[in-house]
C-alpha cells in the first residue's frame, strides 16, 4: 500500500524493502538531525500490523515465542522472536498489550506468513489473530522533543530508548502527520531512520539476518529472548549456545572508507585478506559518523582485523563479542537512544 505522505513536497520514494513510503523529503541529513536532536516523525506505514484478541493471547504467545509474555502489563513494550525448530530466526516482533488485545508490528511482507504460523497453532485456545495492516499503520516518533508531539487518536504506543512506535488508523496518517508538523515535528524518511538504526547497532530482520541467523549472532539474545522461560520452538539451540558453545557468526558495526562514492549493497561479501568472512547487511550515510554498515562475520575473525565490505575498506567495531554464549554474561555496547 502506498502511503499518502508520498504526496508531501520533496518526497522521494524508497526502494525495496521499503517501497510504499518515502526514502526522504529532500534533505536526508537534516531529517537525521531532527530525529536525533529535536523531534521527527518517520512514516513506516509499509510495515505489517497483527492484532491478537482473546483471553489466552498472552500465555499463547508465551508458548510460541522467545519472550516471556505471560506477565506483560498493559502498555509495556517488548520484542520477541519466532524461531524454526533448529533455532533460526523466522520472525521478529515488536509488541504491546492494551488490556484487551496484543498489537504487533513486523517487517514489510511478513505479516501474512506470521499469521499463517499463528493460525496453525491456535488449537482450542481462546485467541483470534488477525492481519490488520489494511486498517492500521505504523508511524515512529523520535528525538528528545518527540513526546510533546505524540498524536491524539493513537491506537497504542510502543516505546523504547530508540523511538516511539505509534499505531494509528490508516485513514488518519495524513491528518495525524499534519497535526504533528504543526507542533514542530519534522517529517523524515526511512533513509534517516535507517542511518540512526544502524548507528544504534539494531539489526533488522531480512537485511542484517539470513535464513541461518540465530539470536546470539545479532544481539537479540539480550532484547528479544527470555533465557529462563519455559519451552518454545527452537529453545534447544538457544540453550545449547548459551550454556555450552558460541554462535558461528557475530554482528559487527563497520566504519566505511568515506573516500568511496558508493555504499556496499545488501549481501555484498565482507572479506579479510581477499577471503570472504561474512556479508554486508544494512549500509547508510550517517550525518555525523559518515558511511556505516552492519555485517555478519565469522566469529573467529579477529576483532581488530581490517575488512572490506563490497570492496570498500572498513574498520570494525565489536557489537557481539567473539565469546558470546557459553554462559558468558554479555553486555552489548549500545549507543545512546535518540529519545535522550
Amino acid at each position: 500500500m502506498e502511503s499518502p505522505l508520498l504526496a508531501q513536497p520533496g518526497a522521494v520514494p524508497a526502494d525495496v524493502p521499503d517501497t510504499g513510503v518515502a526514502a526522504h523529503y529532500g534533505d536526508p541529513f537534516a531529517e537525521q538531525r531532527a530525529l536525533a536532536a529535536a523531534a521527527g516523525l518517520v512514516d513506516r506505514s509499509h510495515h505489517g500490523i497483527v492484532r491478537i484478541t482473546g483471553e489466552d493471547r498472552l500465555s499463547w504467545l508465551h508458548s510460541l515465542t522467545t519472550q516471556d509474555t505471560e506477565g506483560l502489563v498493559p502498555g509495556a513494550t517488548t520484542q520477541a522472536l519466532v524461531l524454526s525448530p533448529n533455532g533460526h530466526v523466522e520472525h521478529h516482533l515488536t509488541l504491546a498489550d492494551d488490556g484487551t488485545a496484543v498489537w504487533i508490528h513486523v517487517e514489510p511482507g511478513t505479516a501474512e506468513p506470521l499469521l499463517a504460523f499463528l493460525a496453525s497453532m491456535r488449537f482450542l485456545l481462546r485467541v483470534d489473530p488477525v492481519d490488520v495492516t489494511e486498517e492500521f499503520a505504523l508511524l515512529t516518533f523520535m528525538g528528545p522533543d518527540a513526546a510533546g508531539g505524540l498524536p491524539d487518536g493513537a491506537v497504542i504506543t510502543l516505546a523504547d530508548s530508540f523511538g516511539m512506535d505509534v499505531i494509528v488508523a490508516r485513514d488518519r496518517i495524513a491528518g495525524i502527520t499534519g497535526q504533528a508538523q504543526r507542533r514542530g515535528v519534522r517529517l523524515a524518511g526511512v533513509q534517516a531512520y535507517e542511518a540512526l538504526r544502524i548507528a544504534a547497532h539494531r539489526p533488522r530482520l531480512g537485511l542484517d539476518t539470513d535464513h541461518r541467523t540465530i539470536p546470539h549472532e545479532v544481539g537479540w539474545i539480550e532484547t528479544a529472548v527470555h533465557l529462563s522461560k519455559g519451552c518454545y520452538r527452537g529453545q534447544e539451540t538457544v540453550a545449547r549456545v548459551h550454556n555450552l558453545g558460541h554462535p558461528p557468526r557475530r554482528m559487527v558495526f563497520l566504519h566505511l572508507d568515506g573516500s568511496e562514492n558508493t555504499l556496499p549493497a545488501h549481501g555484498d561479501p565482507v572479506t579479510m585478506d581477499d577471503a570472504q568472512v561474512g556479508f554486508t547487511g544494512s549500509a547508510a550515510r550517517h550525518f555525523e559518523l559518515g558511511p556505516v554498515a552492519l555485517a555478519l562475520v565469522k566469529r573467529t575473525v579477529p576483532v581488530d582485523a581490517a575488512l572490506r565490505a563490497g570492496g570498500v575498506p572498513a574498520a570494525q567495531e565489536v557489537v557481539v563479542p567473539p565469546d558470546a554464549g557459553a554462559n558468558v554474561k554479555i553486555t552489548l555496547k549500545r549507543t545512546r537512544g535518540v529519545l535522550g
